[in-house]
Formats: C-alpha cells, structure tokens, sequence
C-alpha cells in the first residue's frame, strides 16, 4: 500500500526549538528520551533508532548517511527552510502543538502557521503553575484556572495532561478543601516564584475540573502514558490506573486520548480502546523511536484488540523539524505495513484497508477533534 497521497494530521507534537536554543542540543538529543549527557553523547548514537534516521534524512537532503554531512546540509538550509523541506516532504495537513514542552525556548504556535495548518493543545499543569504567582488565594487561582479554560480560546481544540510525569495516573476524586490547603502549602513555599507542580492533591483535582468542562464542549484530553524521559516512574504510566476516570459516567462524552501507544503497555491501551467509548490512542513516539519490528509489534498489538475508529497517527515530534518527517514516513510505512499483513490473513479486505489508512491518519482526529476541515 502507498499511503504519501493521503494528507495527514498529527495530533500530538511539539513547537520547534528557537535557533538560539538549538544550538545548546547535539543532534542526537532528539533521537533520545535520556537527559544524563553520557547517554546522548555516548549511546543514542547507538541506538536503531538513530542509524536508521541517518540514512532517512540523507535521502531527504540528498548527501552521505553521515551526522556530520547531515548537519552540513541542515545549517546550509536554515531552520525556515529545513522545516519547510520536512513538513512538505512530511505531506502534513494539519499539526496539533502542545507548546508546554521547554516554554522558553521553543518558537510560538503561529510561528509554525507558514508551513501547515496549527492548532494548540492546553497543557493544564503549565496552565496552573503560571497562574500560581499570579494570585493571592486558593479561591482566585481556581476562578482564574477555570476562566482561562471556559470556554477554550479559538486555537485550542484539546487539553494535555502531564500527571504521569508527575503523579502518577491513579487520578482520584480530591475534597475541595484539601486541593485548597495544598495550594496553600505551594504558594507559601514558592512566594512569587514559579513553582514545579508535583502534588498530587492539586493535580488530581485540577484535572478532574478539567475533565468537567471538557464534557461540557465535548473536547479531548490527552493524557501521556507509557514511556518518557526519566522524570517519570513507568510503573504509574500504566493507562489502567486510569480507570476511576474512564468509569466516570460524568466523562463519557469526553474523548480520552492516551498517547504514545502507551508503551509498553500497549495491549492495556489496547483493552481499554475496545471496552471504553470514550477512550482512544495515538501512537506517536512510539512511532519513530523503536526498531522496525517494534513498531510493526506495537500497532499489530493496538489492533489486536481496539477499534479502528479509536487508533490516530501521531509523531510526538519535538525540538527539530526532522522529526515531523521521520514519523510521517515511518506512521505510513509501518501502517501500511500492518494492514497488508490483516489483508493477507483474512481481516481485512484491500479497500476496508485503504479506508481504515484514511482513517488513522487524518479522519478519526477530524472527527474528535472537531477540525473544521
């Protein structure tokens, strides 16, 4: 199957490094989930990830599969027309920002508008630890959390959650008074600082308000799950600790996406895709970070199980625009992959595949996303 004729949407990735603070990251920092720098200098090189990358961005730039000719003809472009030559060969209709990944340094959302279509995803942690030094009471801070997001600004068409970088999933229904008096211990500790929102009260609470008037304007949540840097504990990735969430009769007009294919919990997200209505996955980062074959294992693994209808492309692309390319390319190989292996068992016909590529790579996010396309 040849699936570069169909348009698609990532519906997760993140705003690209301003030139400034490109320059502080090697290149093999965006091909790693580490932060020790022995790994990024020493092993992400090493990675199957990363040799494969090499050979798929010299076809690209048209020079040798060698880090440094790559770079070469990288500087040689400019970051405007670098990311014009990814996104382009990329084939993006359009791309869904959560720019509350590195805030100070990355470009602005409408920054990315001169290449394809943009819209923003609210990261709620960020949300919240910016208002903090902004308001003297736990009653202020709430007012104004809820106003920034009812009703969403025009751009936004979801919300992003980061709890499983910070808290684990296990979310839990929190007494108001006990959110208020964490949020107390917070400012007096912060003062007028910007403070690190790691309490899980807080956290649980704010994303249960969330939740609330997401249900109200039928709009997504994302919620990243399975593996990360190392700030997260994997164990409290798992997406089934979301489920006093998912059996929230409140929540079930609230599409639930769980990204990354939640690996390695893939089969949870899976189960959880085929017994949920309200519950759906993306599988970028996955896709590109792993080896072929664990790429072609995860999503076999996803449709084992979970409706077509609930599966969507994404990149989780970040830091530079190679990345945008690099999971396009390998979000349609390793799908089309996987739907002529379910032809050639029975599953599937030719032309229910060819439909279900559309759907996975731009119809399923129009839909729940409510992209006016």
């Amino acid at each position: 199957m040849e699936l570069w004729n169909i348009p698609a949407i990532d519906q997760h990735a993140h705003n690209l490094l301003q030139p400034k603070a490109i320059a502080h990251y090697p290149y093999a920092a965006a091909f790693t989930e580490a932060h020790h720098t022995d790994i990024i200098n020493y092993h992400s090189c090493n990675t199957l990830f990363y040799r494969r990358s090499l050979r798929d961005m010299a076809d690209l730039l048209k020079c040798e599969p060698q880090e440094s000719e790559i770079l070469a003809k990288r500087d040689n472009l400019g970051l405007e027309n670098l990311t014009k030559t990814c996104f382009n060969a990329a084939n993006l209709e359009t791309i869904l920002l959560d720019d509350g990944f590195l805030p100070e340094e990355i470009l602005p959302w409408q920054w990315h508008q001169q290449f394809v279509g943009v819209k923003r995803l609210l990261r709620i942690e960020n949300l919240a630890q910016n208002l903090i030094p902004q308001v003297n009471s736990f009653g202020e801070f709430l007012e104004r959390f809820r106003v920034e997001i009812d009703p969403p600004s025009q751009e936004v068409v979801g919300f992003k959650s980061i709890a499983a970088y910070r808290t684990g999933l296990e979310i839990q229904p929190v007494n108001i008074e006990l959110a208020k008096s964490q949020f107390n211990t917070i400012k007096k500790n912060s003062g007028e600082k910007l403070p690190r929102l790691n309490h899980k009260s807080l956290i649980d609470f704010l994303i249960i308000q969330t939740l609330e008037i997401a249900a109200k304007y039928k709009m997504p949540i994302q919620f990243h799950t399975g593996f990360g840097d190392p700030d997260l504990d994997l164990r409290q990735s798992n997406p089934l600790h979301l489920r006093f969430l998912l059996e929230d009769n409140r929540f079930q007009n609230t599409p639930i996406i769980l990204l990354h294919a939640s690996y390695p919990y893939s089969r949870e997200a899976g189960y959880l895709a085929s017994v949920y209505p309200n519950v759906y996955i993306s599988f970028g980062l996955a896709i590109p970070s792993l080896s072929i074959a664990g790429m072609k294992h995860v999503v076999r693994q996803l449709m084992d199980v979970a409706p077509i209808s609930k599966l969507m492309y994404s990149s989780d692309a970040h830091l530079i625009p190679d990345l945008y390319y690099l999971g396009a390319k390998w979000g349609r190989k390793i799908l089309a992959y996987v739907l002529e292996e379910s032809v050639k068992d029975g599953d599937l016909t030719i032309n229910e595949a060819e439909e279900i590529a559309v759907d996975v790579l731009r119809k399923n996010a129009t839909d729940i996303y409510q992209l006016d396309m």
